[in-house]
């Protein structure tokens, strides 16, 4: 009986650990793609597109490839540059998805922003990114 209840212990130390690394890992992801964002950097923001998504800016909408979705995102942060960004919200779906909300704000106004990162192999990638007008 004692053994059982050291491997049953051991067994919820190591799963509990484990979970706290994965958590970890995606909070990183989120924050990465937040300070890429921030910065108006769109080649560390790109690194996290996947091969094609959903990408949304004011006058430009569709599903593009990751190269076509890094040009458009270089004209946006190019007539929009950021002054700030700030994350209101984010989290994970039933899916397994991460999500954030956040507010891109520019000189020239603010921006509702979503981005979604669905997984992909051993990493999280952009499914879709959006910027709408508030």
């Amino acid at each position: 009986m004692k053994k059982i209840s050291v491997i049953i212990l051991f067994v919820a130390v190591a799963t509990s650990i484990s979970a706290s690394l994965v958590f970890n890992g995606t909070i990183d992801i989120i924050d990465e793609v937040a300070t890429a964002i921030k910065s108006g950097d769109v080649s560390n923001v790109a690194k996290y597109f996947n091969s094609t998504l959903d990408l949304t800016v004011p006058d430009n909408e569709g599903t593009y490839s990751k190269a076509q979705a890094a040009m458009i995102l270089k004209e946006f942060f190019s007539k929009n540059p950021p002054n700030s960004f700030l994350l209101n919200h984010q989290g994970s779906s039933n899916d397994g998805s991460l999500y954030a909300i956040g507010t891109y704000t520019s000189g020239i106004g603010a921006y509702r922003t979503y981005f979604l990162l669905k997984k992909s192999g051993a990493t999280y990638l952009i499914q879709k990114l959006e910027f709408e007008t508030n």
